[in-house]
């Protein structure tokens, strides 16, 4: 499937940042996703955070795997350098391409089945090794590319599309980061752009590995009654006599305006998602005190959202490899061919 372009359309009213850069300098090609997909809004999420901070689009690279989510690269920044890996293997693209250039900001894009299915690895070693740059998981319970089966995030007695319930347990993303050393955890909603722009900002700002679990419901094969992260609606009527990809238009489910501790949104089904934020008094530097609080409201069935974790003071990989400042792509071939005897030398410390 091909990409439309935007026309380059710029009002004379429109406000820039310090670049001179608009909104829509940031934006990317048409989205050929389903119509409401809450990928879509995670897309306006990163071009709202990216020009917000400035970043030049050109400094950017954009990496991603195989799936519904690994499509959004295409819908941001059109300057930037991108790279399209095979699945589940985006950790491990990135981390070379960082390793080899550490002057660009490296932003992943990956969801459920790329990340916790086939790249489940890949993820936890670039974990590990606290790759710079930010992991946007964009989780919504289901592989939607080949038509909505069941995703190692799905919950326990979770509703498919056909009525089957899930009975595996489901991998969180949030409790194995937190698990395995991340240094910058954090989780929201599609809906919620006012806490998912700032928490992108502070990721991309993160020196080290910063995951974002992002709930992003499928319209198309998780919007009915039964399901946990549901997005759109079921209408009882509707009878499938014959397969077909026509998806209706909605609205976009947003996250109401509250001073409560736990926000309700109400789906299209009439489900509701319950919301807690992170109190006030809450410590995003204790990771104990974190995995603590998201099994917690798990047990109440809810979902954690806000900053949960983050280590400012962790080494990233180029700290562990002690990689020159300069980037390798800019060394002259002197210094990266320094021929045979620096590599027999070498070779004689591991004799």
């Amino acid at each position: 499937m091909t990409s439309i372009a935007k026309p380059p359309v710029r009002h004379p009213s429109s406000r820039t940042n310090g670049l001179g850069l608009t909104l829509r300098d940031y934006e990317g090609t048409m989205s050929t996703l389903c119509a409401g997909c809450g990928h879509d809004s995670v897309t306006a999420a990163v071009v709202q955070a990216a020009w917000e901070l400035e970043l030049e689009p050109h400094r950017v690279g954009k990496m991603s795997g195989i799936g519904c989510s690994s499509k959004t690269t295409a819908y941001f920044m059109k300057q930037s350098h991108g790279f399209n890996s095979v699945h589940g293997r985006m950790p491990s693209v990135t981390s070379g391409a960082a390793a080899a250039n550490r002057a660009l900001t490296y932003i992943g894009v990956s969801g459920d089945g790329d990340s916790l299915s086939i790249g489940l690895g890949q993820m936890s070693h670039a974990i590990r090794r606290n790759v710079n740059m930010l992991y946007l998981l964009e989780n919504n319970g289901v592989y939607g590319l080949t038509k909505g089966q069941f995703s190692a995030s799905a919950d326990v007695g979770s509703k498919s599309k056909k009525g089957e319930a899930n009975e595996q347990s489901p991998i969180d993303p949030v409790l194995l980061a937190l698990t395995i050393g991340a240094t910058f955890v954090a989780r929201s909603f599609s809906g919620d752009k006012k806490q998912l722009v700032p928490i992108i900002k502070a990721g991309i700002a993160h020196k080290g590995f910063a995951i974002i679990d992002i709930i992003s419901p499928c319209v198309s094969f998780n919007d009915h009654e039964g399901s946990t992260k549901s997005y759109s609606f079921t209408r009882e009527h509707e009878v499938e006599a014959v397969h077909a990809d026509f998806v209706p238009l909605q609205r976009e489910i947003t996250v109401p305006e509250t001073n409560e501790e736990v926000r309700t949104v109400t789906m299209h089904d009439g489900s509701m998602v319950r919301l807690r934020a992170t109190a006030e008094d809450y410590d995003p530097t204790n990771r104990e005190s974190a995995y603590s609080h998201v099994r917690t409201c798990q047990a109440r069935g809810e979902i954690a959202t806000g900053l949960l974790f983050v280590d400012e003071h962790g080494r990233d990989m180029h700290d562990y490899l002690k990689t020159p400042a300069t980037p390798l792509v800019d060394l002259p071939y002197e210094s990266l061919c320094p021929g045979s005897s620096a590599l027999n030398s070498l070779m004689e410390r591991y004799r």
